[in-house]
C-alpha cells in the first residue's frame, strides 16, 4: 500500500548530482576556459615578446621567456595610437553619460501613465526595430547637420538604443506606485521623484544598460570610418587598420625613432583595445546578474 505522507519522486534536474556528472561538468568547463582564455594570453604574450623570440616563434609567443614592455612604452609615447585611444576614451565617457541622460529621461517620461504622446514616442522607438535607416540617408543627415569631421559624428548617430529604452521604461513602470504616490504627498516634483526614488532602485538595470552602451562606443569604428578623416579615428580603426587590414607601421607615425616588432606592436593595440571593457566588467558583474534577473522576473 502506497504512503500517503511519501513525497513525490524529485525531478532530475533536481537530484542532487553524482560525482561522475560533477567531474564531467568540471572539464567541459575548464576546456571552455581554455578556449575562451587563449587567444587573449596568446595576444598578451607576443605583445611583450622580443625580436630575436617572435623570429624564432614564428611570430606568436605564448609565454616570453624575457618580457619587455617596449610595445606598451612606444604606444604611450605618443603618435597616431595614443592619440587615437584618448579619443576613443573621450567618446565612450562623454557618450555614454549622454546617452544614460537621454535614455532615463524618455524612459521615465513614457513610463508615467497619461504622458502627452508617450503611446506614439514608443510606438515610434519599436518602429526602428522594424525600419533601420540605411547607411546613404544616415551619410546625407548627418551632412545636412554639419557633423561631418566631427567628434559629434561619433556620438549623436548612435545616442539613444530602442531596445535600450525599452528596458528602462520596462523597469520603470514596475516601480509600486504607492511609493511614487507617497513622494507625491510630501509635495516631491517629476524631477525629485526620478532622482531620488526611482533612480536609488534602479541601480541594477542602470548598470547593465550603462554597460551595453560603454562596450558599444568603445568597439565602434565603422561611424569613424564613415564621417570623420583619419586624424580623428578611434582606437577600433588603428586597430583594423595594422590588423584586419594588415597595414604596416612606421616609426613616424608611432613618434618614435626606434621600432619594436611589428607583431608586438600590433597584439599592444589589440590589448589596449580589449582590456579596459574586461576589467570594468567584473565591477558591474553583480548589477548585470541582478539586472538581468530583474527584467527576467515578473511580479
Amino acid at each position: 500500500m502506497r504512503n500517503p505522507f511519501a513525497l513525490p519522486p524529485m525531478p532530475p534536474w533536481m537530484e542532487k548530482p553524482t560525482v561522475l556528472g560533477r567531474a564531467t561538468k568540471g572539464i567541459a568547463l575548464t576546456i571552455i576556459c581554455v578556449l575562451v582564455l587563449y587567444p587573449f594570453v596568446l595576444a598578451v604574450g607576443t605583445s611583450l615578446a622580443g625580436a630575436d623570440e617572435l623570429r624564432a616563434a614564428g611570430g606568436w609567443v605564448l609565454i616570453p621567456s624575457e618580457p619587455t614592455l617596449e610595445a606598451y612604452q612606444v604606444l604611450m609615447s605618443g603618435g597616431v595610437v595614443t592619440k587615437a585611444a584618448l579619443v576613443t576614451v573621450g567618446v565612450t565617457v562623454i557618450g555614454t553619460a549622454l546617452s544614460m541622460l537621454a535614455t532615463i529621461m524618455i524612459a521615465y517620461g513614457t513610463s508615467r501613465p497619461g504622458s502627452l504622446g508617450s503611446r506614439w514616442i514608443v510606438l515610434m522607438m519599436l518602429g526602428t526595430f522594424l525600419f533601420a535607416p540605411g547607411i546613404i540617408p544616415s551619410f546625407l543627415m548627418v551632412k545636412q547637420l554639419g557633423m561631418l569631421d566631427t567628434y559629434a559624428a561619433l556620438v549623436l548617430p548612435v545616442l539613444l538604443n530602442a531596445f535600450n529604452v525599452i528596458v528602462v521604461r520596462q523597469f520603470f513602470m514596475n516601480v509600486p506606485n504607492e511609493l511614487l504616490d507617497a513622494a507625491r504627498m510630501d509635495g516631491a516634483t517629476d524631477m525629485t521623484i526620478l532622482r531620488r526614488v526611482i533612480l536609488p532602485l534602479s541601480k541594477a538595470v542602470l548598470a547593465v544598460v550603462g554597460l551595453f552602451y560603454a562596450v558599444s562606443y568603445w568597439n565602434a569604428f565603422f561611424n569613424a570610418m564613415l564621417y570623420v578623416q583619419s586624424d580623428k579615428y578611434p582606437l577600433q580603426m588603428i586597430l583594423r587598420s595594422y590588423i584586419i587590414e594588415a597595414g604596416e607601421m612606421n616609426a613616424g607615425d608611432l613618434g618614435i625613432a626606434h621600432l619594436p616588432p611589428g607583431q608586438a606592436i600590433k597584439m599592444a593595440v589589440l590589448v589596449c583595445a580589449v582590456a579596459p571593457i574586461v576589467c570594468v566588467y567584473p565591477f558591474l558583474q553583480k548589477y548585470f546578474v541582478k539586472g538581468v534577473l530583474t527584467g527576467a522576473i515578473k511580479g
